[in-house]
């Protein structure tokens, strides 16, 4: 089966457009100077990109201007997945590119920080290098040296940002979780990787409320021994807590930055992607592999340069900040938006997008459908002619949603819906400003990405739904993973299937004109406004509940672009699944974990099913849901107690009804 020709496009660029745009420039430079085509436009561009990696991977280092202060041997070591080893030899600094606007522009915007009251605070680009400067010099005399980790548990402030950016100035390693996760939560994930400095908020404000979090600051101090330091951020104006550092005496100082010169795949930072079982997996990204790959993605896909401006709705918890903070790369305005989605309207990020003149908005399909819903009129009720493109990500943008933004923000308006990971740190498809936008679909394959959709036996699909996978290295994929010293989880978690290949664990179906259809997790990953957390968190919170015997969670993607996340709980004999035990199942993940994984129901089962080695059967049960027949969604001879299957069965028929 092929996928049927291409409808009327939604969007097309016009010519003026094509012609502007970065990635048409860079094509014509690469075929002067690498050999990429000259003619044929993105695809055979892209073609090229995968068929030519090394030449392409040079290009984008020399077109970007990437500053190699010891050279490359080569552009690719080993092109082994995993284990490719980029630009060999190579020492540079992410946090040295990310500043160097400073240089020419120190009186340009860099920072636009947004609360909720919507009035924006800019930072220049001098004082923010001033700033990045000052705390790098303070890491250092407290000793932080590279390969030390920095954490910072932080909302979307400019202090992250600099925090971040002065972690990577030391060449130590940056991670964060947002504020409004737990505890434990966070624990499970910084204890891993065992920071020497804390940088912590003493709350944040969120739907017009004041959230304090003194104690739960008070109780990672106290769980995370290797702490030499911890800053104090007075967002809410409370004083410095005994044996803290003040942020504010830490960026005082007028000092010259200092880059620590690394080699390209030194670790920058460290991010969270959660599978089924154990703890999150922390994912180590490199400092080269993400400059490269970023300056590729904002530069040519979103094609930001100087005169943008990047807002992207987002936390320090989700993959899309860091991706956000790069924006700088490309010399960009970044827009840090801490607050609410819909606070105090569900209209709010329009009204930031129109208030700080944003020209690349992004946000998640999620936000977009319930603008929908509520009614909002973005190009009515806002001036939003400086929005050049929306982006949508987080989970797939249903048809509905491209006509929604078409309608109701303007006509002529790039919609790009992208799809990447917090494993790559990046999109594997998505924006491409020269081609047209076909509702429900996005519109191409990443430029060094050969991305494809694979049958079961590895058999190439087009037109059919398929598991993603990535047949060539990307620089930005991990470098490994922290605590796997033999490479076995890693290895696990994208190569057992395709060994040697990556594969991600969406479905996905290539269209015969080259577009990208994506379908929802293929893995039982919940992935929740675009923030993943494995079951395995969920069920270690619910089951220390003494009336819970077993759960089951899962994470459904809707035809209509909404989310569904039902908890099935098996209960104890004689107790009844009343409102107090709702309630309390609810505090318990909400406290523990984090409110956007709270479930949307949670209904009593008579049993939760498991394989015959006793591991819960999680993604036949997500199938049964979507509508599949129970003898194509499971293996009978793998089923424990395949009578157990038949309650999902028929709460699938009863929802669809």
């Amino acid at each position: 089966m092929t996928s049927a020709a291409p409808t009327e496009p939604l969007w097309q660029p016009d010519e003026e457009r094509i012609a502007t745009a970065a990635v048409t420039r860079f094509q014509a430079w690469a075929a002067e100077h690498h050999g990429a085509p000259a003619e044929g436009g993105y695809a055979a561009l892209h073609r090229w990109s995968v068929e030519e990696l090394e030449a392409f991977w040079q290009a984008v280092a020399e077109w970007f201007d990437v500053r190699f202060s010891t050279p490359y041997e080569r552009v690719l070591g080993d092109r082994s997945m995993p284990g490719a080893d980029w630009f060999p030899g190579a020492t540079l600094n992410y946090a040295e590119h990310a500043l160097r606007a400073a240089d020419e522009r120190p009186h340009d915007t860099a920072l636009l920080h947004v609360d909720e009251t919507q009035e924006p605070t800019p930072t220049t680009w001098g004082e923010l290098r001033r700033q990045v400067a000052s705390l790098a010099a303070e890491l250092r005399a407290l000793g932080v040296n590279p390969g030390d980790r920095v954490s910072g548990y932080l909302p979307n402030v400019p202090q992250s940002v600099v925090a971040l950016l002065a972690t990577a100035a030391v060449g130590a390693v940056w991670t964060s979780c947002a504020p409004d996760f737990g505890a434990r939560s966070v624990l499970d994930r910084f204890q891993q990787v065992e920071p020497v400095v804390l940088f912590t908020v003493d709350g944040y404000r969120y739907g017009g409320k004041e959230h304090d979090r003194r104690d739960t600051v008070a109780e990672l101090r106290a769980e995370l021994p290797t702490l030499r330091a911890v800053v104090h951020i007075p967002l809410l104006g409370t004083p410095a807590p005994e044996g803290t550092l003040e942020w504010a005496d830490l960026v005082a100082a007028d000092v010259e930055p200092v880059y620590e010169q690394v080699p390209f795949s030194h670790p920058l930072w460290v991010l969270y992607s959660s599978g089924t079982t154990g703890l999150p997996k922390a994912i180590v990204q490199s400092q080269g592999g993400i400059l490269v790959e970023h300056v590729k993605q904002l530069g040519l896909h979103c094609d930001l340069g100087p005169e943008d401006v990047f807002f992207w709705y987002t936390s320090t918890g989700w993959m899309m900040w860091n991706f956000l903070v790069s924006g700088l790369l490309t010399g960009t305005t970044v827009v840090l938006y801490d607050g609410s989605p819909g606070y105090p309207d569900t209209a709010a990020q329009w009204r930031v997008a129109e208030r700080t003149r944003a020209t690349l908005y992004g946000t998640s399909a999620a936000y977009v459908m319930a603008c929908a819903k509520a009614d909002v009129h973005p190009g009515r009720d806002f001036d939003l002619s400086a929005v050049k493109c929306v982006a949508t990500t987080g989970s797939p943008l249903p048809p509905d949603g491209f006509r929604w933004l078409h309608d109701e923000v303007r006509e002529n308006l790039w919609i790009a819906s992208v799809s990447g990971g917090t494993d790559v740190c990046s999109c594997f498809a998505g924006a491409v400003p020269t081609l047209p936008v076909h509702i429900g679909e996005l519109q191409a394959a990443g430029l060094g990405t050969d991305l494809q959709s694979w049958d079961p036996s590895g058999k190439p699909l087009i037109g059919e739904v398929g598991e993603l996978v990535v047949t060539n290295p990307m620089p930005s994929m991990p470098i490994h993973f922290w605590n796997d010293p033999d490479g076995s989880r890693y290895r696990d978690s994208y190569f057992e299937m395709f060994p040697g290949v990556w594969r991600h664990g969406d479905w996905i179906t290539i269209t015969d004109h080259g577009s990208v259809v994506i379908h929802g997790r293929s893995d039982s990953t919940l992935n929740r406004q675009g923030v993943r957390m494995g079951s395995a968190d969920i069920y270690e919170a619910v089951e220390r509940l003494p009336e819970i015997r077993e759960s089951l969670v899962i994470g459904l993607e809707e035809p209509d672009g909404g989310y569904w996340m039902p908890l099935f709980v098996h209960l104890v004999e004689g107790v009844t699944l009343d409102e107090d035990l709702i309630d309390r199942i609810k505090r318990t993940i909400r406290s523990e974990l984090s409110p956007r994984h709270v479930p949307d129901e949670i209904i009593e089962v008579p049993g939760v099913p498991h394989t015959l080695t006793g591991k819960r059967i999680e993604v036949p049960v997500k199938r049964l849901l979507q509508g599949t027949p129970l003898a194509k969604a499971v293996n009978a001879g793998s089923v424990d107690d395949l009578g157990l299957l038949h309650f999902y069965e028929t709460l699938a028929a009863d929802r669809r009804r």
